[in-house]
């Protein structure tokens, strides 16, 4: 994994910028344009017309154009596994009997849901560790007004295209039988609890990292003096209410940087207890639950010195998605 972490901080530094919309959204409530302030999608520069490929990053992918049920283009990628990764630099599985297909069908299939800035090609590096390091299959979602995906976006926007999204792979020739993980960071854990809450039957578990309770409960808290003007935020992505109406048996791995200084820490400890009380379990830092003849697990995990959009380079990471993800199966 050593190879593949510099990339991905390098991707934590390029898009620190990420936590603009949200940071300002507070401001944004005085203004009937909020949309433009917690949706940037332009922002960095040049996020709506330069979008890095995964084969920039060594990767074969297929790149699947999606018609959502209210005719918005969506210009994805997909990463399907195949059983001999030596020529990418990974690992070949002796599996004779298997085609590629059935590998894959074989394999769970990791949903991306991105935070408010920047766009899917700036996530490819995370992308290749579910990919090279946990040999799952990667769908990188493109929401409306992003990279090169057509529309405005908003939050009903982004639930319909998460749906799109699912049903895309549900329909899938052989990635249909994968198990679905749902992988979102910030505003991306709210697409992935929304999508979750309305689709239990399909979804196998979720991994959020510093989300938030509520759009309308981040301005009194991150910015008292505009507490008065939350009711005005129209956004509302209620994760705090949706996140109850996730079967138990759906595990969910909760991960923490506990200096974000875009949304407090206090949100991700909110949503965990919340999990808690959905498991019907006692407090704790894990919580478990049996599914199919199996225990599994649902864990949060704090990162001392991780930030909004550095926690994903926090030592201990990556290890703590491997192991769940590998407890799946």
């Amino acid at each position: 994994m050593s190879g593949i972490l510099p990339s991905i901080e390098n991707f934590a530094k390029a898009t620190a910028a990420t936590a603009a919309g949200l940071g300002t959204v507070g401001v944004g409530l005085l203004f009937f344009g909020q949309n433009y302030l917690i949706y940037p999608s332009a922002f960095p520069p040049g996020s709506r017309t330069e979008v890095p490929t995964p084969i920039d990053f060594g990767l074969e992918y297929e790149a699947p154009e999606l018609i959502t049920s209210d005719e918005v283009r969506l210009r994805c990628y997909l990463l399907a596994q195949k059983k001999d990764l030596s020529n990418l630099g990974g690992t070949a599985v002796d599996l004779p009997e298997q085609s590629d297909e059935e590998y894959a069908a074989s394999q769970p299939i990791v949903m991306m849901f991105h935070g408010n800035g920047g766009n899917i090609g700036h996530r490819i590096p995370l992308a290749k560790v579910f990919y090279m390091k946990m040999r799952c299959n990667v769908f990188m979602l493109s929401y409306r007004g992003y990279g090169h995906s057509e529309g405005a976006p908003s939050e009903k926007g982004l639930q319909t295209d998460a749906q799109c999204a699912l049903d895309f792979i549900r329909a899938h020739p052989f990635l249909s039988k994968s198990p679905i993980i749902l992988y979102g960071q910030s505003i991306g854990g709210a697409v992935a609890i929304d999508l979750a809450s309305r689709n239990a039957h399909a979804i196998r578990a979720l991994i959020l990292e510093n989300t938030f309770t509520s759009l309308p409960r981040l301005v009194p808290s991150a910015f008292p003096f505009l507490g008065p003007f939350a009711f005005l935020c129209h956004q509302k992505w209620d994760s705090a209410s949706k996140v109850p109406l996730i079967p138990r048996g759906i595990p969910i791995l909760m991960l923490s940087g506990a200096h974000d200084e875009v949304v407090p820490r206090e949100h991700m400890l909110d949503l965990w207890e919340i999990v808690q009380k959905r498991t019907h379990a006692d407090k704790g830092a894990e919580t478990g639950t049996v599914q199919n003849g199996r225990r599994v697990h649902s864990k949060f995990v704090e990162f001392e010195k991780g930030t909004h959009n550095d926690t994903c380079v926090q030592q201990g990471y990556w290890t703590s998605i491997a192991e769940f993800v590998q407890a799946l199966q």
